[in-house]
């Protein structure tokens, strides 16, 4: 075992894809990527997604393909939701897309949290975009595209990355450990997979935190590190309430949030995922996950975590007794 894992370089960094083949778990939106590469026609790209599933690497990645050792001269990267406004967003925009370097056809401007923007600053946005499209390709990233106006869709070829697959998160864990002699077991690769639930990025973070704690990195390391319940622990919660047990439900989820201060949302989101490999017949999964949103839409506007839980449990509780 490495006595240095954990320390030196990020690892999301030292192993951030230098080329789109590197991209794990993309293959058929890489190989599109690349044949614009190849033909030099670059259109505006709009990459829908979750996070850690490649958006950034992508962009990172085509502009390294496109302009080898000059790419940092021309790409330029920024937050679409800078909360300094569009307006400062399009300053910069404007100056580096007025300027020109080693000669090349056009620049690449990379637009995170595109999605983020309120449709008239997106308006203003597509107006730039028309405005330099000569000599400049955008590229914007977003969560969700329906949240990015028609007029910038209808003018960006659109990729939606899903999340990455379990083995192939998987085996990029097991091949980063093995490069960092980081020692590991099999249930610690699979709590990393849960945990980080499709998000690469999440995933390798968790592993070099797991590892520098000098110990193998195993199941009960990585659901520590992580703040993450176990599956069989959100499962005997509900199990609790569905049976009419809401005390031994709620002292479960006492101990998860209270305890070992797991997150309310993050819970919802965990309950979300396992809905359907519950012991429950399907009305019964139907009426959990109908509990599930109104929870969590509470939450987002801001009631009480463990209250709104709570709540949840009682109600399933009860059906159970009628």
């Amino acid at each position: 075992m490495s006595t240095t894992a954990g320390r030196d370089e990020i690892w999301v960094e030292k192993y951030r894809p230098e080329a789109l083949e590197d991209i794990v778990g993309h293959e058929d939106i890489t190989s599109r990527l690349q044949s614009y590469v190849e033909r030099s026609d670059l259109p505006h790209l709009l990459f829908a997604g979750p996070a850690g599933v490649g958006k950034t690497a992508a962009s990172v990645s085509i502009s390294k393909e496109t302009y080898g050792d000059d790419w940092k001269e021309n790409f330029l990267e920024l937050n679409a939701s800078d909360q300094r406004g569009i307006d400062v967003v399009r300053d910069r925009i404007k100056n580096f897309a007025r300027t020109s370097f080693g000669g090349y056809d056009y620049r690449i401007i990379f637009l995170d949290e595109a999605d983020a923007l309120t449709d008239d600053a997106q308006s203003a946005l597509r107006r730039t975009m028309e405005q330099f499209s000569d000599n400049t390709r955008f590229i914007l990233s977003c969560n969700y595209s329906s949240r990015i106006i028609d007029p910038i869709q209808s003018r960006c070829a659109v990729f939606r990355f899903s999340p990455i697959s379990d083995d192939a998160v998987a085996k990029r864990i097991r091949e980063i450990a093995e490069n960092e002699g980081v020692g590991y077991t099999e249930d610690g690769v699979d709590a990393l997979v849960y945990a980080a639930d499709g998000d690469m990025r999440k995933a390798i973070n968790a592993l070099q935190a797991a590892a520098a704690t000098g110990e193998e990195v195993d199941e009960e390391t990585v659901y520590a590190i992580t703040a993450t319940a176990r599956p069989e622990e959100i499962e005997e919660m509900v199990t609790s309430a569905t049976s009419g047990d809401f005390v031994g439900a709620r002292t479960r989820l006492d101990e998860m949030i209270t305890e070992r201060g797991l997150a309310g949302g993050d819970i919802i989101d965990q309950l979300h995922r396992s809905v359907w490999e519950f012991d429950l017949d399907e009305e019964a999964a139907v009426r959990l996950m109908d509990r599930i949103g109104e929870a969590d839409y509470r939450i987002s506007e801001g009631a009480n975590e463990q209250v709104q839980l709570e709540a949840l449990l009682a109600s399933v509780a009860l059906e159970s007794e009628e």
